[in-house]
């Protein structure tokens, strides 16, 4: 039975995930789409060397992307590779991500790959190197608190890498990130002016305003194929406003039981949800 901590924080948390199963997925889809946001589905659920559970989740990966085509969803799913296997090994992580893949083309979807904490970083874009070159329907997304992704970044611009740039959610210790915000936010910066000077298409992934901005000006100076992209429940308020100025925006709507871990990132990055949290406990 959940905790009475578990109990309240769901609460809260149902404002970012969709609930429990891939049918609670669907209908908030397509919620947002009659919002006029785009989608990306992502199952919860990572750090497994379990391999009955990885089975488990390329299955859903592949019924989510039967789901998004029966139910004419304007959206796709984003995939993390510890759950697909690359916490047990990066061969089984390639197959079923292949597996995905070819669902996805079957149906002309695209596929976007998280990206986790520091220790999956560089079994993801290796395998997104290999991978690309024959798959072009693929994203990967590259966080602006690690040192190492302006490097990442200006190796898989020249291969037509697909990048959906984040500020980074997951705690990391030691040299690998930055740790000041106001060194992250330069560094964000910095890729997204990257980005829009020599990418192909990308995504900006943030709910800071003052990094949407940026974006808007660079996007005036520079003609891309780019789209916003959010988490659900996060920055309401600017969404339809996007919308109306002609950009896309995509809402990324997690589900599934793991949303503990998931909401625990969520209120570490906004001190907002713990307001949220505490109002919710006081009635």
């Amino acid at each position: 039975m959940p905790g009475i901590t578990e109990k309240l924080l769901y609460r809260v948390a149902r404002r970012w995930i969709a609930g429990y199963t891939l049918e609670d997925a669907i209908r908030v889809a397509h919620n947002a789409n009659n919002r006029k946001l785009s989608v990306i589905l992502n199952r919860l659920g990572e750090h497994t060397p379990d391999e009955k559970l990885i089975q488990g989740y390329t299955e859903e990966y592949l019924k989510l992307l039967n789901q998004i085509q029966e139910g004419k969803i304007d959206g796709t799913i984003s995939v993390k590779p510890s759950q697909l296997g690359l916490a047990a090994s990066p061969s089984l992580y390639g197959t079923n991500l292949l597996r995905i893949i070819e669902r996805a083309e079957a149906y002309d979807e695209f596929v976007w790959i998280d990206m986790e904490n520091s220790p999956y970083t560089e079994g993801t874009l290796k395998t997104y190197r290999e991978i690309l070159p024959g798959h072009r329907q693929l994203g990967v997304c590259l966080q602006a608190n690690m040192k190492r992704t302006e490097s990442d970044l200006k190796d898989l611009i020249p291969r037509g890498g697909i990048i959906r740039l984040v500020k980074g959610a997951y705690p990391e210790t030691g040299e690998l990130v930055y740790k000041k915000r106001s060194d992250v936010d330069a560094n964000y910066v910095r890729l997204m002016t990257m980005l829009f000077e020599g990418g192909g298409r990308f995504a900006i992934g943030t709910h800071d305003g003052k990094l949407i901005d940026k974006a808007r000006e660079l996007a005036k100076e520079q003609k891309r194929d780019f789209e916003f992209q959010m988490l659900k429940g996060v920055r309401d308020d600017i969404k339809p406003t996007l919308i109306e100025e002609g950009y896309r925006v995509s809402e990324y709507i997690p589900y599934g039981p793991e949303w503990y871990n998931y909401s625990k990132r969520r209120m570490r990055e906004r001190k907002r949800n713990i307001l949220l949290l505490l109002r919710s406990i006081t009635g």
